[in-house]
């Protein structure tokens, strides 16, 4: 974990030295190129009212979480929003291509999403705000006895990536330069995006792949046994972009991105999404006990209204917060039963009130209460609508109805979890799926909700056979 943690911080330090490049750039800029500037394209361009937005789906620039719109880009978006007093409408495209297609035609004012700064993109878009850098880098597994520490032992090594892929293509390039070359392989189709190809070697089914450095820093504290060290080339710029020309939009977001407020905040956002705390895999009891929280009689007080056994309503909360009644998650989650603050909005519930015991597991099981009736029509089986629950619980229910819209298209059985609808939700991690036709609300953390039933039902089981009921 202590090179993960620097890998992290490396590129956290990197982002925000790159802020303050580009504050000195910027001031030096403005002499020259104002907010008021009236170029002929700008005349045709002016500061909006509505800010017209698009993004992708994807882990660090939006998705939905609880229920909840998240993601760096998307944060940061709705600040530059709110600030300057725009109106926000967004706009979630399918690919880079058709977001550069849209700014190109006027139906979008901004790209919140990193574009390179590449020649592919020359000439197409205006970088606008604060610029980042990633680079590609070779993931291996941190405990191999003979792992690479640079190009040149690269040479004779088999490693992996998505076939047809920028990585593909400079590993070509990096093994044409090598005494002996590289065994270059691709993944197979359902390893294709990062998240997978991450798990595949954190799991040892792959010995080596390739992926950017903002993705295996995003993961870091998910697969702790990856070592993603070796850079393969130098590091590419990215940032949002404005159609060309649109100079007067571009510095004026170049110019709320670079106040020190701002600064600070952006600071606070890099951290949330790309330092997030390890999660503690023990979810075994340590030792036998007739007691399993100090909110045993909670448990039992509330779950009796969902008729669920109460050990399972404490493995839950066990797995959401280590029975902290203070606990605060990366997303903003709350309390005991770790409930979103907009959630608890919902059932009259203010986010300090979250944290009273009592009131996060009833607010919690008033919610479970709703996401069985949702559910209910889909999943007939009590017993299995549970699992459902729960994964709704963690991801929201939009993502698990597309779960189930995506086992019965490839022919799982969507009334079941283990085995079925569980791989299902693993496949809304990768673009493949989450862009299919049957997806409606695209990206979904699928691995987290995979492992998230799991962790509760072994925590579960193990209670059944030391605490009674």
């Amino acid at each position: 974990m202590q090179r993960n943690s620097s890998i992290v911080f490396s590129l956290m330090m990197g982002w925000l030295m790159a802020i303050c490049i580009m504050s000195s750039l910027y001031s030096c800029r403005s002499n020259s190129s104002s907010r008021t500037a009236t170029t002929p394209t700008d005349s045709v361009a002016p500061l909006p009212d509505t800010l017209r937005v698009v993004t992708l789906y994807s882990p660090q620039s939006y998705f939905i979480y609880r229920g909840e719109k998240l993601g760096y880009d998307y944060e940061m978006v709705s600040s530059l929003a709110a600030d300057e007093g725009w109106t926000l409408q967004l706009t979630v495209a399918d690919s880079l291509e058709q977001a550069v297609a849209m700014l190109d035609s006027g139906t979008v004012d901004l790209i919140a999403y990193e574009v390179p700064l590449t020649p592919q993109y020359k000439g197409k878009v205006l970088p606008a705000g604060v610029e980042t850098m990633t680079s590609q880098v070779l993931i291996q597994p941190a405990d191999a006895p003979d792992k690479v520490k640079d190009l040149e032992s690269l040479a004779g090594r088999t490693v992996y990536a998505a076939n047809g892929s920028r990585y593909m293509q400079n590993l070509q390039t990096i093994s044409d330069g090598l005494t002996d070359a590289i065994d270059i392989r691709a993944v197979s189709d359902d390893m294709a995006d990062d998240e997978s190809i991450l798990a595949a070697v954190d799991a040892g089914e792959l010995p080596m792949a390739v992926i950017n450095s903002d993705i295996a820093a995003l993961n870091s504290s998910v697969f702790s046994n990856i070592d993603s060290s070796v850079e393969l080339g130098a590091a590419v710029r990215a940032a949002w972009a404005v159609a060309p020309g649109n100079t007067r939009l571009a510095d004026a977001i170049n110019a709320w991105a670079h106040r020190s407020r701002r600064i600070q905040e952006q600071a606070l956002l890099l951290e949330r999404y790309f330092a997030r705390a390890e999660i503690d895999p023990n979810d075994n009891l340590s030792q036998s006990s007739k007691q399993l929280s100090p909110y045993d009689d909670l448990f039992k007080k509330y779950a009796a209204e969902i008729g669920w056994d109460w050990r399972l309503l404490a493995a839950q909360a066990h797995t959401e917060s280590k029975f902290k009644p203070t606990a605060v998650s990366w997303a903003g989650a709350r309390g005991l039963m770790q409930i979103m603050p907009a959630t608890g909005r919902d059932y009259g519930v203010t986010p300090k009130q979250l944290e009273d015991p009592e009131t996060s597991i009833k607010t919690a099981v008033r919610f479970i209460a709703d996401l069985d009736k949702w559910l209910k029509s889909r999943i007939p089986d009590d017993q299995e609508r549970i699992k459902f629950i729960l994964a709704a619980y963690n991801a929201g229910v939009a993502h698990v109805y597309d779960a189930v819209a995506l086992a019965k298209k490839y022919k799982m059985d969507p009334t079941v979890w283990n085995g079925n609808v569980e791989k299902a939700i693993l496949m809304k991690t990768q673009r493949k799926y989450y862009r299919d036709p049957v997806v409606k609300y695209g990206y979904s953390r699928g691995r987290e909700t995979y492992d998230y039933v799991r962790r509760i039902f072994n925590f579960y089981n193990d209670a059944v056979t030391k605490v009674p009921a």
